[in-house]
């Protein structure tokens, strides 16, 4: 079993145990609709082979299609332009990154690296994503959507020097690099965001409080409960007299 397969049951049997479930509500995400994405990315890409769109390019499922119809989810789903801006600005960042990584920097024969190249390109797209993305829902996108963008300057740069080159969308080992660059961009969120909060002694949105994915205002229930525990009270001192 793959990297990127073992992180998918990982995750799985986390979101199965209950942990996790803020990171979730912050992605849009239930329990439920976590873990039938990652049954059905797990499925898919065991079962399901590549799909040519042309003799140069295929697409997969697992690898490509569910990946970026999550992103493209969450994309909507963002509260703020400036949220989604970050998240376009990252998105291109890792993915001309990752391509300079590939073309540049790893050698030619992947066997002289100490880790699967795999590995390389989510840890510095999952850094870039995070840097730029900032928010949960944004590193997500930004690290899924980077992976994808590497492999598009990949084969704009083939078709234009006419490489024969194929180019597979999340397959042969893709899947692996886009889904460990997703998790990973949103756990490295999601420890640098717990982290900051702790040091400047509590979230800056102490007055806000997270409902079915979107911040809140607090003051309103606030509000209403004394509300309430004064009516509670004047029933009580009515009740005496």
């Amino acid at each position: 079993m793959s990297g990127g397969m073992i992180l998918l049951v990982v995750v799985a049997v986390l979101t199965l145990m209950g942990l996790g479930h803020r990171v979730l509500d912050r992605l849009r995400l239930s329990d439920k609709a976590a873990l039938a994405i990652l049954i059905a990315i797990v499925v898919s890409t065991i079962f399901i082979p590549d799909i040519d769109i042309t003799n140069r390019v295929s697409i997969n499922i697992g690898g490509f299609v569910i990946p970026m119809g999550l992103a493209i989810y969450l994309f909507i789903k963002a509260e703020t332009g400036k949220e989604k801006a970050r998240s376009i600005i990252g998105a291109l960042a890792a993915g001309v990154a990752i391509y300079l990584v590939q073309r540049y920097l790893l050698p030619a024969e992947p066997e002289k690296l100490p880790i699967d190249p795999n590995y390389v390109y989510p840890i510095v797209g999952a850094i870039i994503a995070y840097a730029l993305g900032r928010s949960r829902r944004g590193a997500f996108i930004a690290g899924v959507v980077g992976v994808v963008i590497s492999d598009l300057i990949q084969l704009i740069l083939n078709n234009i020097n006419n490489i024969p080159a194929p180019t597979r969308f999340g397959g042969a080992g893709g899947v692996d690099t886009t889904v460990i660059t997703g998790i990973l961009a949103v756990l490295i969120a999601e420890i640098v965001g717990e982290t900051r909060e702790k040091l400047q002694g509590g979230t800056e949105k102490k007055r806000l409080h997270f409902d079915k994915g979107h911040f809140v205002s607090s003051l309103g229930e606030n509000e209403k409960r004394i509300e309430i525990k004064t009516d509670e009270t004047r029933g009580d001192k009515d009740e005496e007299k």
